[in-house]
């Protein structure tokens, strides 16, 4: 028997059509943009032979770029033996068929390529159900009636009285019926997960939120604080669907960290509804950490980036005023720059640490429960003395800041955040 082999993962070209202006700062932006692309491609497995910025002076409806450029990309891309040309940019149907003519490969603009790498990492059953929706919506889009592999006729015979519907309309409808039930499908589960939520606003503890641009080291910094082991990888979204543990505060005091998927520059506008699950997890956190690479060379545009989405949900009432306040930022990858010590210097108010090494990490607990802490409230409560239960509960979700034992029972001073005063007050 003749042992299968593997068949040989596709290569790949990767073009950055970029308009910025030509000045330095520009182009070391496009540099990054283009790394990033390139990491966006390897992640699914192709094999970058060939990288390129093309400067854009003007959109061309037709090929996006000139000509000259096609013309001249053309060659490289046979000369490379490449199947597989990413255009980091958003392709029109007929920008993309006629890039797809020109060069002889397969052609995936941004979009294609970030919902190939959420098709493949996406875990949970709303993740897979959004980034289906999110395909087939954007598959809709592709169907235009030049294609001409999808005017075969299909249904009827020709006699009674026309040729039935051609297979793009079959394909249409049938794309329409999908979405139609996905959209169904997916708000069982978010009504599922909004169950799961008043669950937890019911025990509740602090919920801290991890938010970044992808590959920050988010998953990193969730393990090194939790214990866990989610993955975490050097590429663009190892993480796509929201996970959840719990940790300890200094005080001993317990919360729930969220590690959510990276943010990227330039979101397709099909995959913004993808991001849902981890949009409300954000808006429901006491503490939202904003995890930044520092040693990235674009980590002042990545900052900028997270900021807008963040900017966009307050705007959209998805979080509530004063969220600013919420916002810690972490400055992640200190050791690749000497280390925390280094980095904290010019760090101002943010927290420099290293998920890799755990340096920085005790700072990093404090500053937490520092700003978990600005949000509760300090009450005495008289208990019985032999109200062993109720007292057990204060240590457990408050902090004790003083206590009195006396004949007539205990009497504590308490820090607690307002839902858990309610709920205790109600245990009386």
């Amino acid at each position: 028997m003749i042992a299968e082999t593997a068949p040989a993962p596709s290569r790949a070209a990767v073009v950055l059509p970029w308009e910025r202006p030509e000045r330095a700062e520009a182009a070391r932006a496009g540099e990054a943009r283009l790394a990033e692309a390139v990491g966006l491609a390897a992640s699914i497995g192709l094999v970058v032979v060939t990288q390129e910025i093309v400067p854009l002076r003007a959109r061309r409806p037709s090929t996006l770029m000139g000509e000259g450029q096609v013309a001249r990309l053309k060659e490289a891309i046979a000369e490379e033996g490449v199947s597989v040309a990413v255009v980091d940019s958003a392709l029109s149907p007929v920008q993309q068929r006629n890039l797809e003519r020109a060069w002889s490969c397969k052609v995936i603009d941004r979009t294609g390529l970030i919902l190939e790498i959420f098709g493949e990492r996406a875990r949970t059953s709303e993740g897979t159900l959004q980034v289906e929706l999110a395909h087939l919506e954007y598959q809709r889009s592709r169907l235009v009636r030049s294609w001409t592999h999808l005017e075969r006729q299909r249904g009827g015979f020709g006699f009674l009285g026309g040729p039935g519907e051609t297979q793009i309309e079959a394909d249409r409808r049938l794309i329409g019926t999908r979405i139609a039930r996905l959209k169904r499908e997916l708000e069982q589960v978010r009504r599922t997960r909004g169950l799961h939520r008043e669950a937890r606003r019911r025990v509740p503890f602090p919920i801290v939120a991890l938010v970044g641009y992808t590959n920050a080291g988010k998953s990193t910094l969730f393990n090194a604080m939790t214990g866990a082991s989610v993955v975490a990888e050097d590429q663009l979204f190892a993480t796509l669907d929201p996970t959840m543990r719990g940790f300890a505060l200094p005080s001993g005091r317990h919360a729930i960290l969220s590690d959510t998927v990276g943010f990227i520059s330039e979101l397709p506008t099909a995959l913004v509804a993808a991001f849902r699950a981890t949009l409300e997890e954000i808006a429901e956190a006491a503490v939202i950490l904003h995890v930044r690479d520092i040693a990235h060379p674009d980590t002042a545009a990545q900052r900028a980036d997270v900021t807008a989405v963040l900017e966009g949900m307050a705007a959209e009432a998805m979080l509530e005023e004063g969220w600013e306040d919420r916002v810690i930022e972490v400055l992640n990858k200190s050791d690749l720059l000497g280390g925390v010590a280094g980095v904290s210097a010019q760090a101002n108010q943010a927290i420099a640490v290293s998920a890799l090494t755990g340096e920085g990490l005790d700072a990093l607990a404090a500053a937490i429960e520092a700003r978990i802490a600005t949000g509760m409230e300090v009450t005495e409560y008289a208990l019985a003395a032999a109200d062993g239960a109720r007292l057990a509960w204060l240590y457990r979700h408050g902090e004790v800041l003083a206590r009195h034992d006396g004949e007539a029972g205990v009497r504590v001073k308490v820090r607690l955040l307002p839902a858990d005063r309610a709920r205790f007050e109600r245990l009386a």
